[in-house]
């Protein structure tokens, strides 16, 4: 993470973001249906693709453009602009990945909401994916496959007669015989392959009965073979070849459920080594641990978290310090991670407070009351880190997103909506924290959302929870409602004036 400095200054220059592109744009005053809404979003690591999944169990593909409908040379050279430098997507293909369940066992309904979709190693020019609901996790291929037609099929138009032109009836009173010879006009269908190419999504496998809790993670592994999904008390490690079979690396539920003081609520894999995966707790801890110590990883080989302030804690801080969600940084040195109120970045050689912390929600702290009173304050938003890790961002109220820039020195902090003109709103700006919030246990959601505006013009019931950032660019992809929007962003041009 050392950063291109700018000048003398020692931070890189704030990115200047503006809209690219957006997908599913809703009308003024068009209904959202529940089914649409984003609930996932994902880059693959080359950044030529994009996957989000909806609450009706949709997986949607983009892929990236980037000038390839501009098939000769020549054309491109006749058009009047230029071909925009920042990636730009268009819809690929869609499948529906998830059904509605019923477990008759427990009575229970097992929605076709996709929680996560995470994308696999590519192989042979097919795309690989996992896709996940509360109970069920299903390996998918996405590949293009020549159409095949039926050719010289045995129908004559002349004189009436059709398949082959058979001559007089043909029944149970017929006498008809067979020819010598056969007949000159009656042959075998034959299948030709075209040039024309569809795109079949395929479910490989399906991983299933392996969680008696809600899944809120799957990770990749980096070796390519195996990859971990976690529920609120265990994780488990599948191979993505064997889907009978999986290992309980992870166990957090005691013997006697009262003594249940923290429940898991992410984990994700070290990106580079494969033994190293990480996860988080709704006691505001994230743990390291090394799968080569013991087949049940229960004891960490590193545990991040923060003291206490004396004279800080209240009703609430039990319920905001929980994290909603981790990410490792690409060089896998780094860990970025969000809470309720903050974002706060962490180094895997420092254990006992994060490098930074940034406020994303501390103007709304005095309202906590009225956020748990609607539910909100259980609101579970992602984060995500630009490729070369000098930059974070993460969803608010108001379909609004925030970025900051992570660098030593840095006072980036940027507030964008999730719009066509990003830049319009501009309301409280959050700022660099020099110290973060404890770190207790968190309750669980408690029941059906109440949501409005409050007097500060927050609006609770439009929230950007899902966000990525492009591993090799500086672009984002923000889930407002059913809306994908994309943005990208440039160096401040001040900038170059003072290098």
């Amino acid at each position: 993470m050392t950063p291109p400095v700018n000048g003398d200054l020692g931070f890189p220059s704030p990115l200047q973001w503006k809209f690219s592109q957006v997908f599913g744009e809703r009308a003024a005053g068009e209904e959202v249906q529940e089914v649409d809404i984003i609930s996932a979003i994902e880059f693959d690591k080359s950044g030529e693709h994009l996957a989000t999944g909806d609450r009706g169990g949709r997986v949607v593909l983009f892929e990236k453009t980037d000038g390839k409908d501009f098939t000769f040379r020549k054309e491109l050279e006749k058009t009047d602009y230029s071909i925009a430098r920042h990636p730009e997507f268009r819809y690929k293909t869609e499948f529906q990945s998830h059904e509605p369940e019923f477990d008759y066992l427990k009575s229970l309904e097992i929605e076709e909401k996709i929680n996560k979709v995470r994308w696999c190693q590519t192989s042979n020019g097919a795309l690989f994916l996992l896709s996940t609901n509360d109970k069920t996790v299903k390996y998918w291929k996405v590949q293009e496959k020549k159409i095949k037609k039926v050719a010289e099929v045995n129908l004559d138009t002349s004189g009436g007669k059709s398949n082959g032109g058979l001559p007089g009836k043909i029944g149970a009173v017929s006498d008809f015989v067979f020819p010598p010879g056969g007949i000159p006009s009656l042959h075998l269908p034959v299948v030709i392959v075209g040039q024309e190419t569809n795109l079949v999504p395929r479910c490989r496998r399906v991983f299933a009965h392996a969680h008696d809790y809600h899944i809120n993670s799957i990770a990749n592994n980096s070796d390519g073979e195996t990859f971990i999904s976690a529920d609120d008390l265990r994780i488990n490690l599948w191979n993505l070849e064997v889907s009978n079979q999986s290992f309980n690396i992870v166990d957090v539920k005691p013997v006697n459920m009262e003594d249940l003081t923290e429940v898991i609520t992410s984990a994700e894999f070290h990106p580079t080594h494969c033994h190293t995966l990480a996860y988080s707790s709704s006691k505001g801890t994230i743990r390291l641990i090394d799968m080569r110590q013991s087949a049940l990883c229960d004891s960490h080989a590193k545990i991040f978290e923060e003291n206490d302030t004396p004279g800080s804690r209240s009703f609430f801080t039990e319920i905001i310090a929980s994290i909603s969600d981790i990410k490792f940084g690409r060089d896998g040195r780094y860990i970025l991670s969000r809470d309720y109120m903050t974002l706060k970045l962490w180094d895997l050689n420092m254990e006992a407070s994060p490098v930074a912390t940034f406020q994303v929600h501390e103007h709304l702290r005095p309202k906590l009351c009225d956020l748990y009173e609607n539910d909100s304050i259980f609101d579970k938003f992602e984060c995500c880190l630009s490729g070369d890790g000098l930059r974070v961002a993460t969803g608010s109220y108001s379909n609004l997103f925030r970025v900051f820039g992570s660098a030593p020195g840095s006072n980036e902090a940027t507030t964008l909506e999730a719009s066509k003109n990003p830049i319009r709103r501009q309301p409280q700006t959050p700022t660099r924290s020099l110290r973060s919030l404890t770190s207790l246990s968190r309750s669980r959601r408690r029941g059906s959302e109440n949501l409005g505006i409050d007097a500060g013009g927050n609006d609770f019931s439009t929230k950007l929870l899902h966000l990525a950032w492009h591993p090799t660019s500086n672009v984002l992809a923000c889930a407002a409602a059913n809306s994908l929007y994309m943005y990208y962003a440039e160096e401040n041009p001040q900038s170059e004036h003072q290098k």
